[in-house]
């Protein structure tokens, strides 16, 4: 049986949360997902969740993006290749 979590679960997990406020940054992984095809949620009742194999490419893109301070396009084509 697969495990889901939900889209505010995964922020946490990844330590996407606002600084201030201290609430989750859904926002970023809903931009993250409209912008990078290997991020497909589950859609159930209009929520989003995602498997352990989406959170590790997320968590790949969030390296890349914020560590690396890598471009969207760069991180694309990295993806592209490591799939290919």
């Amino acid at each position: 049986m697969q495990k889901f979590f939900k889209i505010s679960e995964v922020s946490k997990l990844l330590d996407l949360v606002d600084s201030k406020s201290k609430k989750p940054a859904n926002h970023i992984i809903r931009f993250w997902g409209k912008n990078f095809k290997e991020i497909k949620p589950v859609l159930i009742n209009k929520r989003r969740y995602y498997t352990e194999k989406q959170i590790q490419i997320i968590r790949l893109i969030k390296f890349m993006l914020k560590d690396k301070g890598m471009t969207i396009n760069g991180v694309k084509n990295i993806l592209k290749d490591k799939i290919n």
